[in-house]
C-alpha cells in the first residue's frame, strides 16, 4: 500500500480495546458524576445549559439534568456536553492515578513507525479531544500526544456522515485521497470512503476476511 500523507484513526476497537472504554472508563464516570456537579458548579454550568438546549428544556433544574445526562451515558449517546463532562471527570481519574489508559501492544510501535515515516497521525473518536489526549497521555507506554498532530470529535460532525470527513480533511489541509482512516466500524469506514479518503477496516478478532488484525500489519511503500 503506498504511503498515505496523513492517517485518521478511531480509537475504540482500533488502538484501544472497546472493553476498555464500555467497562472501566463509562462506570467511573457514571458512578462520579452527580458527585462531581456539585463539587464543581461553575465549572460545569456551561456543559448543562449546553445539555438543556440540546433537550429542549432550559428549565431542568442541575439535578435534572445529572438525571438526563446519566440517562444519556445508559444509552451511550454521543453528545458534546456529555463527552466532555465524562472528560472532566476522567481527568481526575488519570491524575489520581485510578485510570491507565489502555492501548494493545501493537499501537504505540505502529504509530511511533508512521511518524517517523514522516506520516501526520490525527484521532477521530466520538469521545471528545480532552478525553483523547488523556487516554494517550497516560498510556503503560508512556504519553503518546507528541505523536498526534491533531484530534477530532463529534463536534466536527457525526462519525457516520460523509462531511464531517471533508470537514476534517479541509482542516488537516490534506487531499482526501492522500489520507487513511483506520476504524473497526464499518458504518464509519463507508462514510469515509464516501469522502475519497482511503480506507482499512480493523477487527481486533479477525473474523473479517481482509481487515487489519494489529495495527503492524499495515505495511506503507515509499516515504509519505
Amino acid at each position: 500500500m503506498k504511503a498515505p500523507l496523513a492517517i485518521v484513526t478511531d480509537i475504540e476497537g482500533t488502538t484501544s480495546s472497546i472493553a476498555f472504554v464500555k467497562d472501566v472508563l463509562f462506570p467511573y464516570a457514571r458512578s462520579r458524576l452527580r458527585d462531581y456537579i456539585a463539587r464543581q458548579p461553575e465549572k460545569v454550568e456551561p456543559l448543562l445549559d449546553e445539555a438543556r438546549r440540546l433537550h429542549g428544556d432550559l428549565s431542568l433544574s442541575a439535578e435534572e439534568v445529572a438525571n438526563l445526562l446519566d440517562q444519556w451515558m445508559g444509552e451511550d449517546r454521543k453528545i458534546a456536553p456529555l463527552k466532555a463532562l465524562q472528560g472532566m471527570i476522567w481527568a481526575d481519574g488519570y491524575v489520581a492515578g485510578d485510570l491507565t489508559g489502555h492501548i494493545y501492544a501493537d499501537t504505540a510501535p505502529a504509530l511511533r513507525a508512521w511518524r517517523e515515516a514522516g506520516i501526520r497521525l490525527y484521532v477521530y473518536s466520538s469521545g471528545s479531544t480532552e478525553a483523547q489526549k488523556l487516554l494517550f497521555r497516560h498510556t503503560a507506554q508512556g504519553d503518546l500526544t507528541s505523536l498526534f498532530s491533531g484530534y477530532f470529535d463529534t463536534r466536527i460532525g457525526g462519525k457516520l456522515e460523509a462531511t464531517s470527513y471533508q470537514k476534517i480533511a479541509a482542516e488537516i489541509g490534506v487531499p482526501a485521497a492522500g489520507l487513511l482512516f483506520l476504524s473497526d466500524h464499518t458504518g464509519e469506514i463507508a462514510a469515509a470512503a464516501k469522502a475519497g479518503w482511503r480506507t482499512k477496516l480493523v477487527d481486533r478478532d479477525g473474523a473479517t476476511p481482509g481487515a487489519v488484525v494489529k495495527l503492524s500489519d499495515l505495511a506503507f511503500e515509499g516515504a509519505a
